[in-house]
């Protein structure tokens, strides 16, 4: 059993992650929600002017982000295998990586399980959700083999 990804790209970009990797990175977190594990979902790279308009147009906020998450939701009485879409700015991902001092890969990653753990319905918006939330990325992470993104420089090259 495993996550269907639609993977759309909709940026002229050479360092996006793969098929394989984007499955991976889905199905560790879907491995703890087994009602979850036959499911699809879209994962689309877009540029800074895509990811701007859709989180101004759906968040209010003026600026792109690095990563939206629109879950499904299902009209009464209509059972669907989706989960819902994830809009990934390849431009600010990158740009994070860069200053965070992580590869591109394990911010991505990262920014793939944070956003599918949205979609089944977690948040950050208060501090015991944010810490229930940053607790599961920190394992499924640790679980793949990438350090705490929530670790300082120092930590995460000292572990």
């Amino acid at each position: 059993m495993s996550a269907t990804v639609d993977r759309q790209v909709a940026i002229a970009a050479t360092d996006l992650p793969n098929q394989a990797s984007l499955e991976r990175w889905v199905n560790a977190v879907l491995t703890r929600h087994p009602n979850q594990q036959n499911t699809e979902l879209t994962i689309r790279f877009v540029d800074n002017d895509e990811s701007q308009s859709l989180n101004r147009d759906y968040r209010g906020k003026d600026k792109p982000t690095n990563v939206l998450s629109f879950p499904f939701e299902a009209p009464e009485g209509l059972e669907l295998p989706l989960l819902g879409d994830l809009i990934i700015c390849h431009p600010v991902v990158a740009l994070e990586a860069t200053e965070q001092d992580k590869t591109l890969t394990q911010h991505y990653a990262h920014m793939v399980i944070h956003g599918t753990l949205h979609l089944l319905g977690y948040d950050h918006i208060e501090d015991d959700e944010a810490e229930h939330m940053e607790g599961l990325e920190r394992e499924i992470l640790a679980g793949l083999g990438i350090a705490d993104p929530y670790a300082s420089e120092d930590e995460r090259t000292n572990a």
